[in-house]
């Protein structure tokens, strides 16, 4: 367990700019690596349901991350406010940041367990979670939602649901500037087939200036990062920044104003290679880790190579760190162009 630390984070100032709670992918070894690219941007865990770290012999292993990769957020699923705030205490305990509880997410699984994106038809129930939470820790409550479900007309619900929460005590509130159905479109689909609508989550955010806003959906680039963020206060940006996680070396320039700072791309491969070896010493594979790193060169020469070694000979049984090293071998670093980066 890592104990909780008494350090004020300032969730209105590092929210700026948000990497997104994305299942099956920003497990640990994904947020050390991408935490070697910003240090200030806002790291989030893949869902949690809060049964899990009630009932489930897993709870540490669950729960455990690096130290290095905070500030970092715990997003929590659930539906019962006594569970989500037993839960919240546990994961502040094990020194997390500040806890955001999934109201977005449309996949079968949490509509069995009427929570995620189902909470969106009920927001007295979700101003009962935040409430419950925020008398048990004292860290933030934030909440991910969608502008609307299905049919309905997003201008009411939207509006209806983030009073509620706000009233409630919730710190922030992040949206997703889609739609979600229920029926008839997968979790995939309701990423991609609901139209985007920035300009409704602009409308909101204009009468609530002391609340905390940020956008979510459909976030191609830092360029476009700058943009949302003269209408709203944060930007969370997801699957784009895992398939091309060399754009997070520009965050802390262009998006918190740092001193630029050219990557050094052997001391990263140093400080991974370093990783792999103590997470081969707890019985881990290389694999485990470098699955994240996949799309580091994208548009490189020798990216091709690079993702070729990684997905086979980092697999292998009895890998070990020297397979990072032979991968990196393919790509010269006089060949890693920034121009080829889309800002």
């Amino acid at each position: 367990m890592i104990p909780k630390e008494a350090e004020t984070f300032d969730y209105r100032y590092r929210n700026r700019f948000s990497i997104a709670p994305m299942l099956h992918w920003t497990d640990r070894h994904c947020r050390f690596f991408h935490r070697q690219l910003t240090k200030k941007a806002v790291l989030h865990t893949e869902m949690i349901v809060a049964d899990a770290l009630l009932y489930g012999k897993r709870r540490e292993e669950i729960l455990a991350f690096s130290s290095s990769e905070r500030p970092l957020v715990l997003q929590l699923a659930g539906s019962d406010p006594k569970k989500l705030a037993e839960a919240a205490r546990i994961a502040v305990d094990f020194g997390y940041d500040a806890i955001n509880l999934n109201v977005g997410c449309p996949s079968q699984r949490v509509q069995y367990g009427d929570f995620g994106a189902c909470l969106m038809l009920n927001p007295k129930l979700v101003g009962q979670a935040v409430y419950a939470m925020k008398k048990a820790v004292s860290v933030p409550i934030t909440i991910k939602c969608r502008i609307g479900i299905g049919e309905q007309e997003t201008e009411g619900i939207l509006d209806l649901f983030g009073d509620c929460v706000f009233e409630q005590g919730a710190d922030a509130l992040w949206i997703h500037a889609r739609k979600v159905w229920l029926k008839g479109l997968s979790p995939k689909e309701n990423r991609e087939v609901p139209s985007l609508d920035y300009e409704r989550v602009y409308r909101f955010k204009k009468n609530r200036h002391k609340f905390f806003v940020g956008v979510n959906g459909g976030v191609h680039s830092l360029k476009e990062s700058i943009f949302h963020l003269g209408y709203v206060d944060g930007v969370m940006m997801g699957r784009i920044a895992y398939h091309n996680p060399r754009l997070l070396s520009k965050v802390d320039q262009f998006v918190y104003g740092r001193k630029e700072e050219e990557l050094n791309y052997m001391a990263l491969i140093d400080r991974m290679a370093s990783y792999i070896e103590d997470h081969l010493c707890r019985g881990g594979r290389v694999s485990h880790v470098t699955r994240h790193m996949l799309g580091l060169f994208q548009a490189c020469p020798g990216a091709l190579l690079w993702r070729r070694i990684l997905s086979t000979e980092a697999t292998a049984r009895g890998a070990t760190s020297s397979v990072l090293y032979k991968a990196f071998s393919r790509v010269s670093p006089e060949n890693i162009l920034m121009e080829s980066l889309e800002l």
